[in-house]
């Protein structure tokens, strides 16, 4: 089952991040944690989220608008650094509680409380047309990057805030596509690199032949994704899709607050 979901998940929704108002890792994350637990998740989900960037650069990051990329891209790199390491913190704490139904027990911990938390604001993103519309002056580029990244180093979550602060920078569409994808490679890069010398190596391991074929799967379902979204013609409004993405990140977060996930 893990199998077909995590394939399905990054082919659909990696064929419409070039266009949509989420990202990859937005859904795919919760994908990965249904099955995973939530640190090896965001790690797992960052692998295919970078494997899939490098494929973005190489398809349109020749059209990046490096100046906005400078502004944007070094302080979300340094502000991931610290999202991803109190990630590692957080993933250390023991529950908080836990409870049981029948013969199961569920454990509520710290990390998962954060991350539900976490999921459901930026699944407004997706529900609330306000949000939808958010966009900021060009001069508080440097502040999106670092709202943008330390939320990406954190739960993954980095795509509605660096569009929200990109929109307004005066970058044609090409542009757009081009700056974003670079400025999440070289975040993904980041937090990668913490994420390894933190919980990342560790956790892996215990469970690395099927996260690491998810993984595989994932990356190869994304290319195939991307490569069908960079070739469509005009912008794709998908109004409907973002409605139930929002709705299903919301009964997922739900799922990790209360500790069944």
């Amino acid at each position: 089952m893990e199998y077909i979901v995590i394939s399905i998940t990054a082919l659909f929704v990696s064929s419409l991040t070039l266009f949509s108002g989420f990202g990859l890792g937005t859904v795919l994350m919760p994908a990965f944690a249904l099955f995973f637990p939530v640190p090896v998740a965001i790690a797992a989900t960052a692998v295919v989220h970078l494997a899939n960037n490098i494929f973005k650069v190489v398809l349109v990051g020749r059209n990046a608008d490096w100046g906005v990329v400078v502004r944007f891209a070094l302080t979300a790199a340094l502000a991931a650094i610290l999202g991803a390491w109190l990630l590692g913190q957080l993933s250390f704490i023991p529950a908080v509680t836990s409870y049981q139904i029948g013969e199961r027990t569920f454990d509520v911990t710290l990390v998962k409380l954060a991350i539900g938390v976490l999921i459901i604001g930026f699944a407004m993103f997706d529900l609330v047309p306000k949000l939808q519309k958010l966009a900021f002056d060009r001069k508080y580029l440097p502040l999106g990057g670092i709202l943008s990244g330390f939320f990406g180093g954190l739960s993954g979550h980095q795509g509605a805030m660096r569009s929200a602060f990109l929109l307004k920078s005066g970058l044609d569409t090409k542009a757009f596509v081009g700056t974003s994808g670079v400025c999440a490679f070289l975040v993904d890069l980041v937090r990668l690199a913490v994420y390894s010398a933190t919980f990342y190596t560790a956790n892996f391991a215990l469970i690395s032949g099927d996260v690491g074929r998810l993984v595989l799967l994932g990356i190869f379902f994304a290319f195939i994704g991307s490569f069908v979204g960079a070739r469509l013609v005009k912008k794709v409004t998908l109004h409907t899709v973002q409605y139930i993405v929002g709705i299903m990140l919301i009964v997922v977060s739900v799922g990790l607050v209360t500790g069944l996930i």
